[in-house]
């Protein structure tokens, strides 16, 4: 039995996943504290609601889809129910697997896991970290679940900070490139509808491309690149305003907020 406690966006993207991966609603309860948001998912999915200490009596894995601000007091709740039977999956940003297991009695094994918003429409991409006390075995079992929406990598925990820089943050990367060109294409007369179908269109092939053709994106950059080209234009003014160098500091001062939010 699996039990997803927090039915926010990401928890409910994985309680959609884990139902269309094959497993039954008979085998996932969801434990929600807002009544409307619970009432809800169980019309929408058939599950059950339940409070979390009965989520964590049933079930041998919970998987805490919560805001960061509460997972203390979430996990505090539960933390005489658990056992060295259960596995305790943590989403939530910024806190560490020691941080729960101060909070969890005895061999409690907990995982952490850092997905992403792609993840809301089976693209995700999820780094998972093992506590003191989790197994391959349990590693695999948290795996196995989280690729309900994407694919999923193992990481040692001191770089998930990292990692919450660059897959966790880096949707907004692009977005905020897409949004970019949109304006661009606006500001020299194009009607916004098409400027957002090109730019849009545009990213998403490109990443497709970059995910299929299994090439380098320094091999596919030199493709489109012809020599004296439009396109060699444009990245010689990105290089002239140092875009490099703003993406890696950008990409820097994640890494450092997110090691921040770790220490509390």
């Amino acid at each position: 039995m699996i039990a997803i406690v927090g039915a926010g966006k990401m928890g409910e993207a994985l309680l959609a996943g884990l139902l269309a991966t094959g497993y039954e609603r008979s085998e996932v309860l969801i434990s929600e504290s807002v009544r409307e948001r619970a009432d809800e998912l169980r019309e929408r999915y058939g599950v059950d609601d339940v409070p979390a200490t009965e989520a964590a009596r049933r079930a041998e894995t919970l998987i805490l889809a919560i805001k960061p601000q509460d997972m203390v007091e979430v996990v505090d709740e539960v933390a005489a129910t658990l056992t060295a039977r259960h596995l305790v999956i943590s989403v939530a940003a910024g806190i560490t697997t020691s941080v729960l297991e101060k909070h969890l009695a005895g061999e409690v094994a907990v995982v952490r896991a850092m997905p992403n918003t792609p993840a809301l429409v089976g693209k995700g991409m999820t780094a998972v970290s093992g506590g003191t006390h989790a197994t391959d075995e349990q590693l695999d079992r948290a795996e196995g679940m989280l690729r309900s929406v994407g694919e999923v990598v193992r990481v040692p925990e001191r770089h998930m900070d990292t990692v919450t820089a660059i897959s966790g943050s880096g949707p907004a990367y692009f977005y905020f490139l897409t949004e970019t060109l949109i304006e661009s294409a606006v500001a020299m007369g194009m009607t916004r509808a098409t400027a957002q179908a090109l730019a849009r269109r545009t990213i998403a092939g490109a990443a497709a491309m970059l995910e299929e053709s299994g090439e380098h994106p320094v091999v596919l950059r030199e493709n489109v690149t012809s020599p004296g080209g439009t396109t060699a234009a444009a990245l010689r003014e990105l290089e002239r305003h140092g875009v490099r160098t703003a993406v890696t500091e950008a990409v820097d001062a994640a890494r450092s907020r997110s090691r921040d939010l770790s220490e509390g």
